[in-house]
């Protein structure tokens, strides 16, 4: 019951900061829809005005909404390439996470095992538990995530060779 219910959280709180965009991340909404809609009632953030960073061959990510390194509420996006993935660590906060497309892979404990990572599906939601070792990525084809949690993002390295 437990799992059914924080799913439901992690769904809700998505869903709610999918629709809670910052002007920052606003596009102009004779940009991307009808002229009588009201730019004060709702925000459309299209994909292709995204501002991705990171390196070429690297996960790239996108802030949606918020400051991740702030305190508060945040959304980002990333793009994780083929064969690329993070080591072992943990987060301070809650981060619930769905997977926009490809296929996520995402294990746990200290000892990075690639052959022992599961594969999570587009569409699927999931949880990373504050203080709770894992680690992710992309295996043969890249993967897209978005991520809402509390600020800031800090993570910690805590693998074990």
């Amino acid at each position: 019951m437990a799992n059914v219910r924080s799913r439901f959280v992690a769904l809700l709180v998505a869903l709610t900061a999918m629709f809670s965009l910052t002007p920052i991340a606003r596009a102009s909404i004779s940009d991307i829809a009808r002229a009588d809609l009201d730019a004060k009632a709702i925000g459309i953030a299209p994909f292709d005005k995204l501002q991705f960073e990171g390196k070429p061959g690297r996960a790239q990510s996108a802030v949606v909404f918020g400051d991740p390194d702030g305190d508060g509420l945040y959304g980002i996006i990333i793009k994780w390439p083929p064969h690329s993935g993070s080591r072992p660590h943990i987060h301070l906060h809650d981060r619930y996470i769905t997977v926009l497309s490809g296929t996520w892979w995402v294990g746990t404990g200290a000892k990075y095992n690639a052959d022992a990572m599961s594969p999570v599906k587009a569409g699927s939601i999931v949880t990373h538990y504050a203080g709770q070792i894992h680690y992710d990525g992309a295996k043969n084809e890249p993967a897209m995530i978005y991520i809402v949690g509390m600020g800031p993002q800090t993570s910690f390295n805590r693998e074990e060779k």
